[in-house]
Protein backbone atom coordinates (compact mmCIF):
# COMPACT_ATOMS: atom_id res chain seq x y z
CA UNK A 1 0.00 0.00 0.00
CA UNK A 2 1.07 3.61 -0.52
CA UNK A 3 2.51 5.27 2.57
CA UNK A 4 0.08 8.18 2.28
CA UNK A 5 -3.02 6.09 1.62
CA UNK A 6 -5.84 6.91 4.07
CA UNK A 7 -6.87 4.15 6.47
CA UNK A 8 -10.08 3.59 8.36
CA UNK A 9 -10.58 2.13 11.82
CA UNK A 10 -13.46 -0.35 11.96
CA UNK A 11 -14.80 -1.12 15.44
CA UNK A 12 -17.20 -4.04 15.97
CA UNK A 13 -18.99 -3.96 19.34
CA UNK A 14 -20.65 -7.15 20.54
CA UNK A 15 -22.09 -8.42 23.79
CA UNK A 16 -18.84 -10.10 24.89
CA UNK A 17 -16.08 -8.58 22.75
CA UNK A 18 -14.97 -5.52 20.83
CA UNK A 19 -12.97 -6.13 17.65
CA UNK A 20 -11.10 -3.33 15.91
CA UNK A 21 -8.87 -3.16 12.86
CA UNK A 22 -7.27 -0.91 10.29
CA UNK A 23 -8.75 -1.19 6.81
CA UNK A 24 -7.66 0.26 3.48
CA UNK A 25 -9.95 1.99 1.01
CA UNK A 26 -9.91 -1.28 -0.98
CA UNK A 27 -11.37 -3.27 1.91
CA UNK A 28 -8.13 -4.97 2.92
CA UNK A 29 -7.88 -5.56 6.68
CA UNK A 30 -4.28 -4.79 7.65
CA UNK A 31 -4.51 -5.79 11.31
CA UNK A 32 -7.12 -6.52 13.94
CA UNK A 33 -7.41 -6.92 17.70
CA UNK A 34 -10.07 -8.12 20.15
CA UNK A 35 -10.71 -7.08 23.75
CA UNK A 36 -13.47 -8.09 26.19
CA UNK A 37 -16.63 -5.99 26.18
CA UNK A 38 -17.95 -4.91 29.59
CA UNK A 39 -21.61 -4.90 28.66
CA UNK A 40 -23.31 -5.53 32.01
CA UNK A 41 -21.96 -2.64 34.05
CA UNK A 42 -22.61 1.06 33.53
CA UNK A 43 -22.34 3.09 30.33
CA UNK A 44 -18.86 4.37 31.21
CA UNK A 45 -17.53 0.82 31.56
CA UNK A 46 -18.89 -0.06 28.14
CA UNK A 47 -17.27 3.01 26.63
CA UNK A 48 -13.94 2.10 28.24
CA UNK A 49 -14.04 -1.25 26.44
CA UNK A 50 -14.46 0.52 23.11
CA UNK A 51 -11.63 2.92 23.91
CA UNK A 52 -9.38 -0.02 24.89
CA UNK A 53 -10.05 -1.69 21.55
CA UNK A 54 -9.22 1.51 19.68
CA UNK A 55 -6.00 1.93 21.68
CA UNK A 56 -5.03 -1.69 21.01
CA UNK A 57 -5.66 -1.31 17.27
CA UNK A 58 -3.55 1.85 17.12
CA UNK A 59 -0.76 0.23 19.15
CA UNK A 60 -0.67 -2.66 16.67
CA UNK A 61 0.11 -0.24 13.82
CA UNK A 62 1.90 2.72 15.47
CA UNK A 63 3.48 3.95 12.23
CA UNK A 64 0.06 4.32 10.62
CA UNK A 65 -1.74 6.34 13.29
CA UNK A 66 -1.50 9.55 11.31
CA UNK A 67 -3.06 7.90 8.23
CA UNK A 68 -6.41 7.21 9.92
CA UNK A 69 -9.12 9.26 8.23
CA UNK A 70 -12.13 8.10 10.21
CA UNK A 71 -13.65 5.65 12.67
CA UNK A 72 -16.67 3.49 11.88
CA UNK A 73 -18.41 1.69 14.75
CA UNK A 74 -20.94 -1.11 14.38
CA UNK A 75 -23.25 -2.35 17.11
CA UNK A 76 -26.19 -4.69 17.45
CA UNK A 77 -29.44 -2.86 16.92
CA UNK A 78 -31.47 -0.99 17.60
CA UNK A 79 -29.26 2.02 16.96
CA UNK A 80 -29.94 5.48 15.58
CA UNK A 81 -27.27 5.91 12.89
CA UNK A 82 -28.52 9.37 11.99
CA UNK A 83 -27.73 10.70 15.51
CA UNK A 84 -24.95 8.26 16.42
CA UNK A 85 -26.86 6.79 19.35
CA UNK A 86 -26.99 3.20 20.61
CA UNK A 87 -30.65 2.88 21.55
CA UNK A 88 -31.24 -0.34 23.55
CA UNK A 89 -29.67 -3.58 22.22
CA UNK A 90 -30.62 -6.58 24.31
CA UNK A 91 -27.02 -7.82 24.56
CA UNK A 92 -25.61 -4.39 25.44
CA UNK A 93 -27.59 -3.50 28.58
CA UNK A 94 -24.91 -0.99 29.60
CA UNK A 95 -26.20 1.46 26.99
CA UNK A 96 -29.62 3.04 26.74
CA UNK A 97 -29.85 5.98 24.32
CA UNK A 98 -26.09 6.32 24.62
CA UNK A 99 -24.36 8.95 22.38
CA UNK A 100 -21.46 6.69 21.40
CA UNK A 101 -20.40 8.73 18.36
CA UNK A 102 -20.14 11.98 20.32
CA UNK A 103 -18.09 10.26 23.03
CA UNK A 104 -15.60 8.75 20.58
CA UNK A 105 -15.35 11.96 18.56
CA UNK A 106 -14.58 13.86 21.75
CA UNK A 107 -11.75 11.51 22.73
CA UNK A 108 -10.24 10.87 19.28
CA UNK A 109 -10.86 14.01 17.28
CA UNK A 110 -11.71 12.02 14.16
CA UNK A 111 -14.83 11.76 12.00
CA UNK A 112 -16.87 8.94 13.54
CA UNK A 113 -19.93 7.07 12.32
CA UNK A 114 -22.18 4.41 13.84
CA UNK A 115 -24.52 1.87 12.30
CA UNK A 116 -26.28 -1.42 12.87
CA UNK A 117 -23.82 -4.29 12.39
CA UNK A 118 -25.86 -5.95 9.62
CA UNK A 119 -26.24 -2.67 7.70
CA UNK A 120 -22.50 -2.09 7.84
CA UNK A 121 -21.69 -5.67 6.82
CA UNK A 122 -24.06 -5.28 3.88
CA UNK A 123 -22.19 -2.16 2.83
CA UNK A 124 -18.81 -3.91 3.04
CA UNK A 125 -20.11 -6.78 0.91
CA UNK A 126 -21.59 -4.36 -1.63
CA UNK A 127 -18.42 -2.28 -1.82
CA UNK A 128 -15.69 -4.93 -1.64
CA UNK A 129 -17.20 -8.39 -1.22
CA UNK A 130 -19.69 -10.80 -2.75
CA UNK A 131 -22.09 -8.00 -3.72
CA UNK A 132 -19.58 -5.99 -5.74
CA UNK A 133 -21.04 -4.76 -9.03
CA UNK A 134 -24.69 -5.27 -8.12
CA UNK A 135 -26.93 -2.16 -7.92
CA UNK A 136 -28.98 -3.57 -5.03
CA UNK A 137 -27.72 -5.97 -2.36
CA UNK A 138 -29.82 -7.71 0.28
CA UNK A 139 -27.55 -9.04 3.03
CA UNK A 140 -28.51 -11.67 5.60
CA UNK A 141 -26.40 -12.71 8.58
CA UNK A 142 -27.46 -15.92 10.32
CA UNK A 143 -26.02 -16.86 13.69
CA UNK A 144 -27.33 -16.40 17.22
CA UNK A 145 -29.85 -14.07 15.57
CA UNK A 146 -30.75 -13.05 12.04
CA UNK A 147 -29.87 -9.57 10.83
CA UNK A 148 -30.31 -7.94 7.45
CA UNK A 149 -29.16 -4.91 5.53
CA UNK A 150 -30.18 -3.35 2.24
CA UNK A 151 -27.76 -1.41 0.03
CA UNK A 152 -29.11 0.52 -2.94
CA UNK A 153 -26.67 2.02 -5.46
CA UNK A 154 -23.85 1.93 -2.92
CA UNK A 155 -25.81 3.43 -0.01
CA UNK A 156 -27.41 1.83 3.04
CA UNK A 157 -31.17 2.18 3.05
CA UNK A 158 -32.02 3.49 6.51
CA UNK A 159 -35.65 4.54 6.14
CA UNK A 160 -37.23 7.52 7.85
CA UNK A 161 -35.78 6.99 11.34
CA UNK A 162 -32.74 4.81 10.65
CA UNK A 163 -34.54 1.63 11.72
CA UNK A 164 -35.22 0.07 8.30
CA UNK A 165 -34.23 -3.43 7.16
CA UNK A 166 -34.89 -5.30 10.42
CA UNK A 167 -35.66 -8.33 8.29
CA UNK A 168 -34.85 -10.83 11.03
CA UNK A 169 -37.97 -9.67 12.85
CA UNK A 170 -40.38 -10.22 9.98
CA UNK A 171 -42.88 -12.84 11.13
CA UNK A 172 -43.87 -15.76 8.94
CA UNK A 173 -46.09 -17.42 11.57
CA UNK A 174 -48.14 -15.31 13.97
CA UNK A 175 -48.73 -18.42 16.10
CA UNK A 176 -45.03 -19.27 16.13
CA UNK A 177 -42.51 -19.14 18.97
CA UNK A 178 -42.00 -15.93 20.88
CA UNK A 179 -39.00 -13.95 19.64
CA UNK A 180 -36.81 -11.94 22.05
CA UNK A 181 -38.12 -8.84 20.27
CA UNK A 182 -41.61 -9.57 21.64
CA UNK A 183 -43.24 -10.69 18.38
CA UNK A 184 -44.21 -14.25 17.45
CA UNK A 185 -42.94 -16.25 14.50
CA UNK A 186 -40.06 -13.99 13.48
CA UNK A 187 -37.64 -15.75 11.17
CA UNK A 188 -34.98 -15.25 13.86
CA UNK A 189 -37.09 -17.23 16.34
CA UNK A 190 -37.56 -20.00 13.78
CA UNK A 191 -34.28 -20.35 11.89
CA UNK A 192 -31.37 -18.82 13.85
CA UNK A 193 -28.86 -21.03 15.69
CA UNK A 194 -30.72 -21.23 19.03
CA UNK A 195 -33.97 -22.11 17.23
CA UNK A 196 -32.26 -24.94 15.33
CA UNK A 197 -30.77 -26.31 18.55
CA UNK A 198 -34.14 -26.03 20.35
CA UNK A 199 -35.93 -28.04 17.65
CA UNK A 200 -33.21 -30.69 17.81
CA UNK A 201 -33.58 -31.02 21.58
CA UNK A 202 -37.37 -31.29 21.26
CA UNK A 203 -37.11 -34.08 18.68
CA UNK A 204 -34.59 -35.99 20.76
CA UNK A 205 -36.76 -35.66 23.86
CA UNK A 206 -39.73 -37.06 21.91
CA UNK A 207 -37.63 -40.15 21.12
CA UNK A 208 -38.48 -42.51 18.30
CA UNK A 209 -36.11 -40.69 15.94
CA UNK A 210 -32.88 -41.99 14.43
CA UNK A 211 -30.15 -39.65 15.61
CA UNK A 212 -27.32 -41.76 16.92
CA UNK A 213 -24.57 -39.47 15.60
CA UNK A 214 -26.28 -36.33 16.85
CA UNK A 215 -26.78 -37.78 20.30
CA UNK A 216 -23.24 -39.14 20.46
CA UNK A 217 -21.77 -35.74 19.58
CA UNK A 218 -23.78 -34.28 22.47
CA UNK A 219 -22.28 -36.81 24.87
CA UNK A 220 -25.58 -38.65 25.11
CA UNK A 221 -27.30 -35.61 26.63
CA UNK A 222 -30.09 -34.13 24.46
CA UNK A 223 -29.97 -30.91 26.49
CA UNK A 224 -26.34 -30.38 25.38
CA UNK A 225 -27.22 -30.12 21.68
CA UNK A 226 -26.17 -26.87 19.96
CA UNK A 227 -26.44 -25.63 16.39
CA UNK A 228 -22.75 -26.50 15.93
CA UNK A 229 -23.43 -30.10 16.98
CA UNK A 230 -26.35 -30.32 14.52
CA UNK A 231 -24.00 -29.11 11.77
CA UNK A 232 -21.38 -31.73 12.62
CA UNK A 233 -24.01 -34.46 12.73
CA UNK A 234 -25.35 -33.42 9.32
CA UNK A 235 -21.87 -33.63 7.80
CA UNK A 236 -21.69 -37.17 9.24
CA UNK A 237 -24.97 -38.15 7.61
CA UNK A 238 -27.24 -38.09 10.68
CA UNK A 239 -30.90 -38.36 9.50
CA UNK A 240 -32.37 -36.10 12.18
CA UNK A 241 -29.76 -33.38 11.61
CA UNK A 242 -30.50 -33.56 7.88
CA UNK A 243 -34.24 -33.22 8.48
CA UNK A 244 -33.74 -30.29 10.84
CA UNK A 245 -31.57 -28.40 8.36
CA UNK A 246 -34.00 -29.14 5.55
CA UNK A 247 -36.75 -27.56 7.66
CA UNK A 248 -34.52 -24.56 8.39
CA UNK A 249 -33.77 -24.10 4.70
CA UNK A 250 -37.49 -24.24 3.90
CA UNK A 251 -38.34 -21.67 6.58
CA UNK A 252 -35.66 -19.36 5.20
CA UNK A 253 -37.01 -19.89 1.67
CA UNK A 254 -40.52 -18.82 2.75
CA UNK A 255 -39.06 -15.72 4.36
CA UNK A 256 -36.80 -14.94 1.38
CA UNK A 257 -39.82 -15.14 -0.89
CA UNK A 258 -41.29 -12.25 1.11
CA UNK A 259 -38.02 -10.32 0.97
CA UNK A 260 -37.78 -10.76 -2.79
CA UNK A 261 -41.38 -9.67 -3.30
CA UNK A 262 -40.69 -6.58 -1.21
CA UNK A 263 -37.22 -5.57 -2.45
CA UNK A 264 -36.49 -7.54 -5.67
CA UNK A 265 -32.72 -7.25 -5.05
CA UNK A 266 -30.03 -7.99 -7.63
CA UNK A 267 -28.23 -10.38 -5.27
CA UNK A 268 -28.75 -11.99 -1.85
CA UNK A 269 -25.57 -12.35 0.22
CA UNK A 270 -25.58 -14.72 3.20
CA UNK A 271 -23.08 -14.35 6.05
CA UNK A 272 -22.80 -15.06 9.77
CA UNK A 273 -21.74 -18.06 11.81
CA UNK A 274 -24.39 -20.29 10.20
CA UNK A 275 -23.90 -18.83 6.74
CA UNK A 276 -21.48 -21.51 5.59
CA UNK A 277 -23.77 -24.23 6.90
CA UNK A 278 -26.83 -22.78 5.16
CA UNK A 279 -24.82 -22.39 1.93
CA UNK A 280 -24.99 -26.16 1.61
CA UNK A 281 -28.75 -25.76 1.18
CA UNK A 282 -28.78 -22.91 -1.33
CA UNK A 283 -29.97 -25.22 -4.12
CA UNK A 284 -33.00 -26.34 -2.16
CA UNK A 285 -33.72 -22.80 -1.00
CA UNK A 286 -33.73 -21.59 -4.63
CA UNK A 287 -36.25 -24.30 -5.53
CA UNK A 288 -38.47 -23.63 -2.52
CA UNK A 289 -38.40 -19.85 -2.82
CA UNK A 290 -40.16 -20.06 -6.17
CA UNK A 291 -43.18 -21.56 -4.35
CA UNK A 292 -43.34 -18.61 -1.93
CA UNK A 293 -42.72 -15.70 -4.27
CA UNK A 294 -45.03 -13.98 -6.77
CA UNK A 295 -42.00 -12.73 -8.69
CA UNK A 296 -41.75 -15.18 -11.60
CA UNK A 297 -38.09 -14.26 -12.11
CA UNK A 298 -36.98 -14.83 -8.53
CA UNK A 299 -34.79 -17.73 -9.67
CA UNK A 300 -32.53 -15.25 -11.46
CA UNK A 301 -31.38 -13.69 -8.17
CA UNK A 302 -28.01 -15.16 -7.10
CA UNK A 303 -27.83 -16.52 -3.56
CA UNK A 304 -24.17 -16.29 -2.54
CA UNK A 305 -21.91 -16.73 0.47
CA UNK A 306 -20.49 -13.55 2.03
CA UNK A 307 -16.85 -12.64 1.43
CA UNK A 308 -16.20 -11.35 4.94
CA UNK A 309 -16.65 -13.92 7.69
CA UNK A 310 -16.00 -13.00 11.31
CA UNK A 311 -14.37 -9.78 10.08
CA UNK A 312 -17.61 -8.40 8.63
CA UNK A 313 -17.99 -5.92 11.51
CA UNK A 314 -14.49 -4.48 11.17
CA UNK A 315 -14.82 -4.23 7.38
CA UNK A 316 -18.32 -2.82 7.73
CA UNK A 317 -17.21 -0.15 10.17
CA UNK A 318 -14.52 0.97 7.74
CA UNK A 319 -17.00 0.95 4.85
CA UNK A 320 -19.20 3.42 6.72
CA UNK A 321 -16.40 5.97 6.65
CA UNK A 322 -16.09 6.04 2.88
CA UNK A 323 -19.60 5.31 1.74
CA UNK A 324 -21.68 7.73 -0.32
CA UNK A 325 -24.32 9.72 1.53
CA UNK A 326 -26.82 7.18 2.86
CA UNK A 327 -30.50 7.37 1.97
Amino acid sequence: MKSNEPLYLGVDVGGTKVAAGLVTSRGEILSKVRVPMTSREDAAAGLRSVEEAIDAALSAEPARKTSIAGIGIVSPGPVDPLRGIVVNPGNLPCWRNFPLVDEVKRSRGLPTLLDNDANAAALAEARWGAGTGYPSVFYVTIGTGIGTGLVLDGSIYHGRTGAAAEGGHVSIDYRGPLCPCGKRGCIEALAAGPALAHRARERLAARGVEARTLLALAGGDPDAVTAEIVAKAWHSGDPLATALLEETADLLAIWLGNMIDLFDPDVIVVGGGMGELIAGWFGRMHQQTAKWCVNSRCGEIPLVRAHYGEDSGVAGGAALCISPKTT
